[in-house]
């Protein structure tokens, strides 16, 4: 008897609905899987039939034939256990003749004794499956809730083979998961774990960071050890606008592909901060794999990624983000595949100023050799240091700060300023395709937009001559001033606005790696 079931194929972000053909006919017990399947389907039989033996039901001795189409994409994972196992249970007659099963998309791993395990990419498949109206998705019960996310598609949650079999049987065996996708969205979205105000002092840091987020510009904080570098990196997704609806619904599709969502999670609601080891690789960080999986890049899109301690990473792996940064996305490319994944994402580094950790310390002394700190910090190339906004020097807090009880300015606050910054960008580009904030303009748009007075033209030229400001630094100090001018609600830049903005080229000063 020939049966079909339905299932679903992750690549890149995005589902393909794979057709599952069972076959049983007389002969010889033999087992035939075809259709490019990888080595975790390939043994898929063993997991299915003791799956299928535990739970008291007919494993057919025959000839049994699974055709996974199309035949010509491979197929990977163990995700297609229960689809396999539900076609060859309906081939073998067990079930009733008008059961559903071509109606819905069935997904899941099974254990020996037939309990289903979690899978990968629940929601791109949720959506799939409704773009193709299927009635519904069967999936583990784990998944149901990040699944049920997609509207207009019955979502159940499985925890057994059994279950499987009794709603084939009896449809209202089980109850379709439903969320409140809004609800729980916007209900999470400023629940944070950190704060600006628990931060003593460092107030020019904290306005550093806060002319980054307005403007989404990459920076780079250089600091001795225990200036708060890390601290303060990790509450600035404390200050960035909050994710919308499509934001919220695309982060959480890559980090569903890639498994890390945890258990019975819905959509991500607060922005991504991912944070590396520097012995990272070069494909761990942008993705890669037989089938290409998304890197750091790509789980900090719409987020924040922090490279702490940058000189530390290797060359080779910083480098391979350079393209990503301009674009907001990474090509993966493979002899039979070639898979986009999104990568829009700010750049916050650290990084201390020398080896010993003490250069331009106020209170000790560098005990680095002559030499060694322009070694240390040529690490970082001038490509990549192009395309960081901020250099923010990150000096030691005082005692006078630290035992200071008055509380420092919360989240909140400046994340209405900074909200308030984006709403005038968003007016300002949009009739921009891909543009949407001011670290994001083009050459042709720098030259329209961030228009100066002849009195900020002499402030800009007298600063690249007496500090020896590269001129890649140029177009950097205007995108800056007109964020700092947004901040400000000015329409105009105006000299104090680029002022402060070349306070933030530290790295690009004569004496400094460049």
């Amino acid at each position: 008897m020939l049966v079909k079931t339905y299932g679903s194929a992750v690549y890149g972000v995005d589902a393909i609905t794979i057709t599952i053909e069972v076959n049983v006919s007389s002969g010889e017990l033999k087992y035939f899987l075809v259709g490019l399947p990888d080595n975790a389907v390939k043994e898929s039989f063993q997991r299915i039939e003791s799956a299928i033996k535990t739970n008291n039901l007919y494993f057919p001795r025959t000839k049994i034939v699974v055709n996974l189409a199309p035949a010509d994409i491979k197929k990977s994972g163990s995700a297609f256990d229960l689809p396999m196992a539900i076609g060859i249970i309906a081939a073998a007659e067990q079930l009733p003749e008008d059961a559903p099963i071509n109606e819905y998309i069935i997904m899941g791993e099974l254990s020996l004794d037939g309990t289903i395990r979690p899978i990968k990419g629940a929601l791109p498949i949720a959506i799939q499956a409704r773009k193709e109206g299927f009635k519904g998705l069967i999936v583990p019960k784990e998944n149901a809730r990040e699944a049920a996310i997609v509207n207009n598609v019955k979502v159940y949650g499985v925890s057994h083979i059994n279950d499987v079999i009794e709603f084939f049987k009896n449809p209202s065996s089980l109850q379709p998961t439903t969320i409140d996708t809004r609800d729980e969205f916007y209900h999470s979205q400023y629940q944070f774990e950190f704060d600006f105000c628990d931060v003593k002092g460092q107030e020019n840091i904290k306005r550093a960071l806060e002319i980054a987020a307005a403007g989404g510009h990459n920076a780079i904080l250089i600091g001795p050890p225990g200036a708060g570098k890390t601290m303060l990196a990790k509450r600035l997704p404390t200050i960035l606008p909050p994710l919308t609806l499509h934001e919220a619904l695309e982060t959480t599709k890559i980090h569903s592909v890639a498994g890390k969502l945890p258990e019975n999670a819905t959509l991500i609601s607060k922005r991504p901060f991912r944070s590396p080891h520097h012995t990272i690789s070069d494909v761990a960080l942008v993705g890669g794999g037989g089938i290409p999986q998304p890197g750091e890049i790509s789980l900090a899109h719409n987020g924040v990624l922090f490279l702490d301690e940058l000189p530390e990473f290797k060359r080779t792996v910083l480098e391979v983000m350079r393209q990503p940064m301009e674009e907001r996305r990474v090509t993966i490319s493979r002899a039979k595949v070639a898979i986009d994944f999104p990568s829009s994402f700010m750049l916050i580094a650290s990084m201390n100023p020398c080896p010993c950790g003490f250069y331009n310390h106020p209170d000790k002394e560098c005990t680095c050799a002559p030499g060694t700190i322009q070694k240390y910090l040529n690490k970082i190339s001038g490509p990549l240091l192009d395309r960081i906004d901020l250099h923010v020097e990150v000096t030691p807090v005082p005692f006078s700060e630290l035992s200071r009880q008055q509380s420092s300015e919360k989240s909140e606050s400046i994340r209405e300023r900074v909200i308030k910054a984006r709403e005038i960008q968003a007016e300002r580009y949009k009739d921009s395709p891909g543009v949407y904030n001011n670290a994001q303009m083009s050459s042709k748009q720098l030259k329209e937009i961030c228009v100066i007075s002849t009195v900020g033209q002499n402030l800009l030229k007298a600063a690249m001559d007496k500090l020896n400001l590269s001129a890649r630094a140029y177009d950097r100090i205007l995108k800056v001033s007109r964020t700092i001018a947004d901040l400000a609600g000015s329409d105009d830049i105006k000299p104090e606005h680029l002022a402060e903005a070349i306070h933030y080229r530290s790295l690009d000063r004569e004496g400094w790696a460049g």
